[in-house]
């Protein structure tokens, strides 16, 4: 048992200072991209089911298969349960492992954002298309030409470009790539150098094929430096999201082994983005995966825990919380269970 072990939380007790309740209790779900379609919420979470595999760092045991959207008239109401959007089994280039995903909207038709591993046991990004949000969703027969990595998130700004942004190391095999090419020799910078960095490209007008060679999303520090791999409090680890608050670009994500979901501020949505703090705290569990969410005026946190399964790192349950900003654009930091502090991580 590692020497952080969950075994001493008394999970209904937590559950009692929990700030939210899982929004789905009849399956176990994760990674939820939330966003307004016609007044409606639709979540995109990840499908969590026990794959019999042990945990690794390479993320194995998240073998989940396939993807259901969940529906809510506002965050207070029950979260629907639309039924089976989309299966590996029917993506013709992947074998397994359907990650976090994401959606968008464009011209009446909904676009789906997974990824996947392929039969060669890389990840890439499919899209899949539906005439409603909820699915069922048709998938393009092959992945987005130039796309690897995980945790798809497609932000579409103000003047109508999209844009998709992805990444995440060791399972997410980030490390393995340099100027968007693969080396089985690449590994994790040392500490004192640069921390590998999340990835953006413009889509084109249809959204199926990135319209540019992908970039590197900057994130800096107070000093206009690029954070370093040391810095396991604040660098990059996965799960980016785009949101745009009064004109700035905020970039959000999650440091992984460190467990913060994190945010810096830019004036463009390629960056540079400087770090400005943390958004959630450590949740039960070892991942930690949001999006933020506008709805009625009000902005929330979509994100997830292992709280019902009671610390099963692979059984998730997405949640939602209010989250308010300063005058000064800062977001107010959440504490998941009001005495976070009790919490550990698994």
């Amino acid at each position: 048992m590692p020497e952080n072990s969950i075994d001493h939380i008394d999970f209904n007790e937590l559950n009692k200072k929990a700030i939210s309740q899982p929004l789905v209790t009849h399956m176990y779900t994760a990674d939820p991209s939330a966003h307004v379609f016609n007044g409606k919420i639709y979540i995109y979470p990840s499908h969590d089911i026990d794959a019999g595999i042990p945990f690794n760092d390479n993320g194995d045991h998240f073998g989940m298969e396939d993807y259901h959207v969940f529906s809510m008239d506002s965050v207070c109401s029950k979260a629907v349960d639309n039924g089976l959007a989309l299966h590996v089994d029917d993506v013709p280039w992947a074998e397994k492992q359907m990650w976090a995903p994401d959606a968008t909207e464009k011209d009446g038709k909904y676009y789906l954002f997974f990824p996947a591993r392929d039969y060669e046991g890389f990840f890439k990004i499919g899209v899949a298309i539906s005439d409603s949000p909820t699915g069922p969703f048709t998938p393009q027969p092959q992945p987005i030409k130039g796309s690897y990595s995980i945790d798809p998130a497609i932000f579409k700004d103000d003047d109508g470009n999209y844009y998709l942004y992805f990444g995440g190391i060791w399972g997410g095999m980030l490390q393995k790539y340099r100027n968007n090419i693969f080396d089985t020799k690449n590994e994790l910078p040392k500490p004192d150098e640069t921390a590998l960095m999340p990835l953006v490209a413009k889509l084109q007008d249809d959204l199926l094929e990135f319209s540019e060679e992908v970039k590197q999303v900057q994130i800096i520090d107070e000093n206009g430096d690029l954070l370093l791999e040391g810095d396991n409090d604040r660098r990059f680890f996965e799960a980016a999201w785009m949101h745009k608050y009064n004109g700035k670009y905020y970039f959000s994500y999650s440091t992984g082994d460190t467990h913060f979901i994190c945010y810096g501020i830019g004036d463009n949505p390629y960056g540079p983005f400087t770090y400005t703090g943390r958004i959630l705290n450590p949740v039960v569990g070892w991942t930690s995966h949001h999006s933020i969410c506008e709805v009625e005026g009000k902005w929330y946190l979509f994100y997830h825990d292992s709280s019902l399964s009671k610390g099963v790192t692979h059984l998730r349950s997405i949640k939602v919380a209010e989250i308010t900003y300063n005058d000064d654009g800062t977001i107010n930091t959440l504490d998941p269970y009001c005495e976070s502090d009790s919490v550990v991580m698994e």
